[in-house]
């Protein structure tokens, strides 16, 4: 096996167009509720898993739900993927609380997402 490993798909982001109807239908869904809850995101903790709302997704270019892939080392991950026929959609941001981000298409289109706890 090369390159560094993953540790699985533990957050899945939806776009909203309303995230307040959003967060009635996931706290009924998931029968919780959220652990962060403002405006601008709605994020639950459900069976080991994150769900995150995330208003105006399609305004960011997120059109359908996005699986993150947890990963130990962000940068080297993106650059592994780049290289192995991927294309880098959104590059590493901090997204708050000790959080990496970023997006790549596999050959497909389809968007992967790549998640790094600090």
């Amino acid at each position: 096996m090369t390159g560094s490993s993953t540790e699985g798909i533990k957050t899945v982001l939806h776009p909203v167009s309303d995230i307040a109807k959003a967060r009635v239908f996931y706290v009924a869904l998931l029968g919780l509720e959220p652990q962060a809850d403002s405006p601008h995101y709605v994020g639950f903790e459900a069976a080991g898993q994150h769900i995150g709302l995330v208003p105006g997704g399609s305004s960011q270019g997120m059109t359908s739900p996005v699986a993150y892939w947890h990963v130990a080392d962000i940068e080297a991950k993106l650059a592994e993927v780049t290289a192995a026929g991927g294309t880098a959609k959104d590059q590493v941001r901090d997204v708050g609380g000790g959080r990496l981000v970023a997006t790549v298409a596999d050959p497909d289109g389809n968007v992967i997402g790549l998640l790094q706890d600090r």
